[in-house]
C-alpha cells in the first residue's frame, strides 16, 4: 500500500498501476459470479474494484485527460458487469446504478478535506495550505 510517485512528482505510473489492480478485480468478479444483478455487481464494485481507484486520491488525482479517462474506464467496464444495461450510456448506467463518476468522487473528497484542515479537524496550521484574501 503506497502511492506511487516519480522523481519529477508525476503519477502516471500510480494511474496506471490502479488502473490494473482494479480490472483484476473486475476479472475475478466476472470469472467468479454468475448472479450480474444490481444487488450483486454495485457491493463488489463498491468493496473490491473501487478502492484501488481512489485509494489516497487527494496525493495523486488525475488532472490530463488521458489519466481521467484510464481510471474512469475502469469503472465503465464494472457498471458493463450489470445484466441487461450494457447497452446504455455510461452516464445512464451510472444513474441507473446509483453511483457518481469517479471524477466527481474526487472532487467531492478535495472538497471534504479542505473542509477538514479549514475548520482545524486535523491538528494542522490551515495557513500552511490556503491564504484568505
Amino acid at each position: 500500500m503506497g502511492v506511487i510517485i516519480s522523481e519529477d512528482l508525476k503519477c502516471e505510473k500510480q494511474y496506471s498501476e490502479a488502473a490494473k489492480r482494479a480490472s483484476r478485480m473486475i476479472g475475478m468478479i466476472k470469472r467468479n459470479f454468475i448472479d450480474r444483478s444490481k444487488e450483486t455487481i454495485i457491493p463488489l464494485h463498491k468493496s473490491l474494484v473501487r478502492p484501488h481507484l481512489e485509494y489516497c486520491c487527494q496525493i495523486w488525482s488525475p488532472y490530463y485527460k488521458k489519466d481521467i479517462k484510464l481510471i474512469e474506464g475502469v469503472q465503465r467496464r464494472a457498471t458493463k458487469l450489470v445484466a441487461g444495461i450494457q447497452e446504455l450510456n455510461y452516464n445512464h448506467r451510472l444513474k441507473m446504478l446509483g453511483l457518481q463518476p469517479l471524477e466527481e468522487r474526487r472532487m467531492t473528497s478535495d472538497l471534504i478535506e479542505t473542509f477538514n484542515i479549514v475548520n482545524r479537524k486535523y491538528d494542522i496550521n490551515p495557513e500552511l495550505f490556503f491564504s484568505a484574501r
